[in-house]
């Protein structure tokens, strides 16, 4: 998530664009909310199956999230000084499109700040959040606004691990079913594609596919080492 912050702190005020990226993640991972002043302590040597979960530092705020069969996606442009809630409300309007495409409704959760409670950031739908019929959280978001740039990044609960969750968090998995069980399971150039298409339209604006550059990369790794 290191390059989340760098494309908030030095991209898009250098540049002036604003950036599109979806990904995952090579291991299961804890992403912790970078205001989160508390959490488990063992949470730094958990194991899973023979293999290390990570755990990282988000710069945007919230509680834990836990990284594993997901799909990440974060939004960086210029920061409108809007509302907060009408912000997430906008840019969460191209996945609420994308996956109604794809077969899966989603509505805004109704949860108010019950979050702060508990460790878990899927344990509450907040506004910002995206919920499926039922009620399942299966999209979390979060933000973090400079003077000038506005990040918005969250996970798509695709697919995931019902046990992995209730082992790190103590407690039953807040979905009764992942985004996979309640579609066809499309592929993820499918999603990508859909996702794309209806960032376009929402946004109205033309994607174009960027790669970082070496000096890019290397200004990204530094970025790391400070955090």
């Amino acid at each position: 998530m290191a390059l989340d912050q760098w494309l908030l702190e030095d991209y898009f005020p250098r540049t002036g664009r604003s950036v599109l990226r979806f990904y995952g993640w090579s291991r299961p991972t804890i992403s912790l909310g970078y205001l989160q002043k508390s959490w488990p302590d063992h949470w730094r040597q958990l194991t899973w199956q023979g293999q290390s979960l990570g755990l990282v530092t988000r710069p945007s705020g919230g509680r834990a999230v836990l990284h594993q069969g997901g799909l990440t996606y974060a939004v960086v442009t210029g920061a409108t000084g809007g509302k907060r809630r009408e912000i997430y409300q906008h840019i969460c309007q191209f996945l609420i499109q994308g996956w109604n495409q794809l077969g899966l409704p989603l509505t805004y959760g109704r949860g108010g700040r019950g979050y702060i409670h508990n460790a878990s950031c899927f344990s509450t739908a907040t506004v910002a959040d995206l919920v499926s019929v039922t009620g399942d959280k299966l999209i979390g978001s979060a933000q973090r606004q400079t003077s000038n740039a506005l990040l918005q990044h969250g996970e798509m609960i695709w697919n995931g691990d019902r046990h992995l969750f209730e082992f790190v968090f103590d407690q039953p998995a807040p979905w009764q079913k992942t985004i996979a069980e309640l579609t066809n399971d499309p592929s993820l150039p499918q999603v990508l594609k859909v996702l794309t298409t209806a960032a376009q339209q929402h946004f109205q604006c033309r994607l174009q596919w960027e790669p970082l550059t070496l000096q890019e990369w290397t200004m990204v790794k530094e970025k790391c080492r400070k955090c």
